[in-house]
């Protein structure tokens, strides 16, 4: 199958390059192209059978499964300039979340669906989002699952919960990157410990976490009752937690669904004046 990627920004080069690693598709039944055509070529430096095309169209007459890995304001346009040089059994995959599957359905003559990645998927790990166009052939279906399976675990969603699984799937890894910077940080500014050693453990204590759950040996909850020992010094930390955290996550969530709805906002317009 040949695979082609639009848009070689942050998440179009984690897809290609897990793809490739993953061997889920050999890196001469890829075909990529960006705006800015270099970035483009430096993974073909990494993986030189990779083809680099020299435009969205060129990757639309040559690819069968196609990733559009833009900005969801820059989408429509794509879209747009592939539409020409579709067949209906093409599929076409968007990654961005404010734009849903009927639109892609109302624009696009193929089999269209949608997919969140996670920067997680880079190590084969981690979900990804699914939903399916209602005329999604279902060999597409299939394939497209297939093909996110050696890189992560595909979960299909309903289109009410896009946002928050985006936030905890895709989001996530930065929102919780930044709270251990912080907690190393601190830890640094407060005892003698310095950077290097609080960044180790700090990293080795979240990758031997990740396993706990992975290996279902404990819950969240579990977990926490196991470490934080009545009258122990980890319960007085929880208390400091509890106290200053108050409500940022409620928050969080409330800043990233307002911009979302700025986002639908602006696909929308270009949907409606198609």
């Amino acid at each position: 199958m040949k695979i082609g990627m639009i848009g070689t920004g942050n998440m179009g080069r984690i897809l290609t390059e897990a793809l490739i690693d993953s061997k889920a598709i050999s890196p001469s039944s890829m075909f990529i192209t960006n705006r800015t055509i270099s970035k483009a070529q430096e993974i073909q430096k990494a993986f030189p059978e990779v083809f680099v095309l020299s435009n969205a169209i060129e990757v639309a007459k040559q690819a069968e499964l196609i990733f559009v890995c833009v900005k969801p304001i820059n989408m429509f346009e794509v879209f747009q300039q592939i539409v020409p040089y579709l067949t209906k059994d093409q599929c076409v995959v968007s990654i961005t979340s404010p734009i849903s599957v009927d639109q892609l359905e109302s624009v696009l003559p193929c089999s269209t669906a949608r997919a969140i990645p996670s920067i997680t998927n880079r190590a084969f790990a981690g979900v990804s989002l699914l939903s399916f166009g209602e005329r999604c052939d279902p060999q597409w279906k299939k394939a497209l699952t297939k093909v996110l399976q050696d890189i992560s675990t595909p979960l299909s969603i309903e289109e009410d919960i896009t946002r928050v699984a985006s936030d905890i799937v895709s989001c996530g890894p930065a929102f919780f990157s930044y709270l251990t910077r912080r907690f190393i940080n601190a830890a640094v500014t407060e005892t003698k410990i310095d950077e290097e050693t609080a960044t180790k453990l700090a990293s080795e204590m979240l990758i031997g976490l990740g396993e706990l759950l992975r290996k279902e040996i404990y819950t969240l909850p579990s977990l926490q009752e196991k470490v934080c020992v009545k009258g122990g010094i980890t319960g007085e930390g929880i208390k400091v937690l509890e106290k200053e955290l108050g409500d940022v996550f409620e928050h969080l969530f409330q800043a990233t669904h307002s911009k979302f709805e700025e986002d639908l906002e602006e696909t929308k317009k270009q949907f409606t004046l198609q």
